[in-house]
């Protein structure tokens, strides 16, 4: 891999870790911070369901270990570098994903668009810049 190929695909890991790692927030916060949080980026009703609550902890849960490893990536890059490719897979899934139900729902853009651009050029950034765009070895 080149020189400048390594940097873009480290900053693309970095940028994945500080992405997917900041919903730790989500999990810390109180809900009544998380529901101001939520309203800035487009939610439009307030309720106090548990089981949402419940499952929006869980999905940040989630996404916070991803970033955790995304990070054991950024920070040892030889040692987990069997698992980048893995990892930039599936932000690619989580797009599509994000791209088809957001279609379907008829989100409003932002942050829709934003979600979905971010795991097409982390996870297709660092496939490209590892060389592994065609199979994930």
């Amino acid at each position: 891999m080149s020189v400048a190929k390594s940097q873009i695909c480290r900053l693309l890991v970095w940028a994945a870790a500080f992405g997917w790692g900041v919903s730790i927030v989500g999990t810390l916060l109180p809900w009544e911070w998380m529901e101001f949080v939520l309203q800035g980026m487009g939610k439009s009703c307030v309720t106090d369901d548990p089981m949402i609550r419940y499952h929006f902890r869980m999905a940040t849960g989630g996404w916070s270990i991803i970033g955790f490893l995304y990070l054991c990536c950024a920070l040892n890059p030889r040692k987990y570098a069997s698992m980048l490719p893995l990892l930039a897979w599936g932000a690619l899934f989580e797009g599509v994903i994000l791209l088809i139900h957001g279609l379907a729902l008829g989100l409003a853009a932002f942050p829709f668009l934003g979600d979905v651009a971010f795991c097409f050029v982390t996870g297709g950034g660092i496939l490209l810049a590892e060389g592994r765009g065609k199979t994930a070895q």
